[in-house]
């Protein structure tokens, strides 16, 4: 018979596939996508994707079995498995880090070995050593022990040995576990058995005989209930619906013993189904409902007709210019052709407001995918969207997909248009772990797998977006005009040392600002303000030694939060309580200084006590319906002042917003990295556009000691293409992107001198091989993280044809340098384009 072996997909940070022998009981059952279960190292059990199946024989000896199937059918598919292909090659990660980044952890399995008594143990333990009888003294109390439980109780790591003998003296017996995490969820429900759910008479006159006799009247009253929750679900005069179980038993007219009663009897039946997780909803009104304006409608032509050209194009609309309602009409026709939509974005905070105007128009097409989701709802997601894109009409479910970045691998058959909304936003590219993927560019190359096209859209376009306009390489479409009749709010800038100077500063409140909200308040409006901060206040200050308390473990100060009352980091959570005095010199002069958004909400609460205010950062929006409830609220007017980080900036809709403060601008301009300046532009561009969005006006109070700095006055002026060409002069002349490839190497070691030393090694070794292309190494702001000192490298590779021989080249030097002794623990971090 012929022997066949599988080249199997582990998600481990490992490069490659691992070929397994398919046993003879499994041949012909295997196929490209399914899980399998197979043994990986000395005691591991993982669920591995099968990617090929094939008769040719591995080199070394010894090949392992796969020891079984898990799935019926593929889980994942072909143009996916491409896509992970292209960014494992593209992002320089492994397959494998792809593989975890992108399946729900449900479909993740992993497992180990476990030791029993073997049936044949008659007791006798004359011939074990000491650690053996410890061991099987544990496992004689426990009907079975994993091994890392035994290293464990041993507190020693190697422990095979010790495993191995008490197997060949036949006291213990081994064997692999590994469980599905995932579990459907399921539910009871209640029935009339036959005859009674066909024939009506024979119910009422079963009612009538429990009813006549005093030890069946509860079970009357049940069945009583029972029917009357049976016409309330929609059955009408039909018996043959049925209840939940649930539902019944919160009926107070019915007893758990009754209903049982009715079960045993067979007038009743109960069964279990397995049902979903996530709600449903109906279309309640059709795509072509919607009148686009003249200018919306001309844009609308622009991007089908641009479509025919180029496979991206960039939709450039003003804040409030009504782009979400181009992307419904292009959606329609898209689901019309029974083909799938992905419209990703880059909050989750924005989910939850788009969602229900995309619901509105496709219902039950409409899936939502992000992290918030547990890890049963996102199995389900992934395979309502795995299956939908099987259907060759219209009406398939999650043809929609909403989400952010993670939304991009799920198993996509059928694509036909990607948009990707606030294109320009940095949360698109993931930092940690691998892969660190930037959403956009991976939205392009997913698009191009399924022939299909890809709209990014925004109001501030970044810089590389624009610059492939101008290269011709996107297509593009202004939409320049505000929808309906509102107007581009106006633009205030507040100098904050003449402000100071002249006394008009309350907290970090301007006078000018505070009398702006007043004014607000007044009109029954709403303000919106924007601090890059959370916590309470940024650090607590000695006067006397001039330090603040920072973390144990990280180079940074500690953040005080009120509502916990500690001193925070946010970078390794990090937590003291708040000392009396200095922890450095003991003094008691200390203060708190600067202001995160957690102080402004108080500070807010003493200049307006009657005002409603709401804080949205990371702190408030920690479970999964918190964005949603701030935002309503909002929405609903129940708030009238909404305080928050980046969060607040990044598309949100808002018809009462007359004022949006930016309370401190030089947080942003000021910070050292290249691409300040037009992240500054674009986070004021975009919370200012939040303000005056319907028949309100708008005014934008912008806080600043640098009121002359260019950023502030383009932002002043809208003026998007002066911001562009003055940073494509600086990028040219310097060599930054959109006009090179970068890439960032991180390495991390607890040893600072040992890092020193590898880092000028590999950098030595990266200039050879790169003249003129390397900078660095360098301690970033940040140097120390979690107890490990960080040193940047960084590489300006050229946009032409050697860009892929030079990664697989930088790629040799890093595996090289790995095989050095004296840094093989040094990690090495890899982020393209960073």
């Amino acid at each position: 018979m012929q022997t066949y072996f599988a080249d199997i997909l582990l998600p481990l940070p490992l490069k490659g596939t691992f070929t397994y022998r398919v046993p003879q009981v499994l041949n012909g059952q295997l196929d490209f996508g399914m899980r399998v279960v197979v043994p990986f190292g000395t005691n591991k059990l993982y669920s591995g994707l099968v990617v090929r199946v094939h008769d040719i024989a591995p080199k070394q000896l010894n090949v392992k079995y796969i020891v079984d199937v898990i799935d019926e059918v593929p889980i994942i598919s072909e143009r996916q498995f491409s896509l992970w292909k292209w960014i494992a090659e593209y992002y320089l990660c492994s397959l494998g880090e792809v593989m975890a980044c992108a399946l729900p952890s449900a479909l993740k399995l992993a497992g180990e070995t476990l030791l029993s008594l073997h049936p044949d143990f008659e007791g006798d333990l004359s011939s074990l050593t000491e650690k053996e009888l410890i061991v099987t003294e544990y496992v004689a109390k426990h009907p079975s022990v994993s091994i890392s439980e035994i290293a464990k109780l041993l507190q020693i790591q190697k422990i095979h040995p010790i495993i191995k003998s008490l197997v060949e003296k036949q006291i213990v017996v081994t064997e692999e576990e590994i469980r599905d995490a995932y579990r459907p969820k399921r539910e009871i429900n209640i029935s009339f058995a036959e005859p009674f759910a066909s024939d009506e008479s024979k119910i009422y006159a079963l009612l009538d005989e429990l009813e006549a006799s005093k030890r069946s009247a509860k079970q009357a009253e049940t069945l009583l209930a029972f029917l009357v929750m049976l016409q309330k679900n929609g059955n009408g005069n039909s018996f043959s619906g049925s209840v939940k179980k649930n539902d019944l038993l919160d009926n107070k007219k019915v007893s758990p013993s009754s209903l049982q009663k009715l079960l045993e009897k067979e007038i009743l039946v109960s069964k279990e189904i397995v049902i979903s997780r996530l709600q449903e909803f109906d279309a309640q009104d059709a795509a072509s409902s919607i009148h686009l304006s003249e200018a919306q409608e001309t844009a609308f032509q622009s991007i089908k007709e641009q479509f025919d050209s180029f496979p991206v194009v960039l939709l450039h609309g003003i804040t409030g210019s009504g782009k979400t309602e181009i992307y419904i009409k292009l959606i329609d026709e898209v689901l019309k052709q029974g083909k799938q939509v992905l419209y990703l974005l880059p909050e989750i905070a924005l989910t939850s407001q788009i969602v229900n105007r995309l619901r509105k128009y496709f219902g039950e097409k409409v899936g939502v995918y992000h992290s918030r989701f547990n890890e049963y709802e996102r199995v389900e997601i992934w395979n309502r969207v795995l299956n939908s894109g099987k259907v060759t009409s219209g009406n398939g479910k999650y043809q929609l997909i909403l989400g952010a970045r993670s939304a991009l691998l799920l198993p996509y058959n059928n694509l036909g248009l990607i948009i990707v909304d606030e294109e320009h936003d940095g949360s698109y590219k993931q930092m940690d772990p691998a892969p660190r993927y930037h959403a956009r560019d991976c939205a392009i190359v997913a698009a191009q797998l399924h022939h299909a096209k890809t709209l990014l859209g925004t109001a501030t376009p970044s810089l590389e977006s624009f610059y492939n306009t101008k290269q011709k390489k996107f297509g593009y479409v202004p939409l320049l005009k505000r929808f309906a009749q509102s107007t581009l709010p106006d633009i205030w800038v507040v100098d904050m040392v003449e402000s100071l100077r002249q006394k008009k500063v309350t907290g970090i409140f301007s006078q000018f600002l505070i009398d702006k909200i007043a004014t607000a308040l007044e009109n029954k409006e709403q303000v919106i303000l924007f601090q890059n901060r959370r916590g309470f206040s940024l650090r607590m200050f000695c006067n006397s030694c001039q330090t603040s308390p920072t973390c144990k473990y990280c180079d940074v100060t500690l953040t005080y939060h009120k509502r916990s009352n500690l001193l925070k980091c946010h970078y390794c959570g990090y937590a003291i309580e708040v000392p009396k005095v200095c922890p450095t010199c003991n003094s008691a002069d200390i203060e708190m200084r600067g202001f995160g958004t957690e102080k402004i909400e108080e500070t807010l609460a003493e200049l307006f006590p009657s005002a409603v205010i709401q804080r949205m950062d990371l702190d408030t929006t920690r479970s999964k319906t918190a964005y949603q409830k701030i935002i309503t609220d909002f929405e609903q007017h129940k708030t009238d002042i909404l305080v928050g980080t980046q969060m607040v900036t990044k598309g949100l809709d808002f018809d009462r917003v007359s004022v949006v403060g930016v309370l401190s601008a030089d947080n942003l301009i000021s910070y050292p990295d290249f691409r300040s300046f037009e992240r500054a532009f674009q986070v004021m561009a975009q919370v200012s556009g939040r303000a005056g969005r319907k028949e309100v006006p708008g005014n934008v109070v912008i806080q600043s000691y640098q009121p002359n700095h260019p950023a502030l006055k383009f932002v002043v002026s809208n003026d998007f293409s002066e911001m562009y060409n003055s940073q494509i002069l600086e990028r040219r002349q310097f060599n930054y992107p959109p006009i090179c490839r970068l890439i960032k190497l991180t390495m991390k070691f607890k040893d600072e001198e040992v890092l020193n030393e590898a880092s000028l090694l590999l950098a030595d070794w990266l200039r050879a091989a790169f003249p003129q292309q390397v900078l660095g190494p360098e301690f970033p702001l940040v140097s120390r993280i979690q107890t490990y000192y960080l040193k940047d490298i960084w590489i300006k590779f050229p946009k032409d044809e050697t860009l892929h021989r030079r990664k697989q080249h930088l790629e040799e030097l890093i595996t090289r340098f790995r095989t050095e002794t004296k840094y093989k623990s040094v990690q090495i971090v890899i982020n393209v384009d960073a």
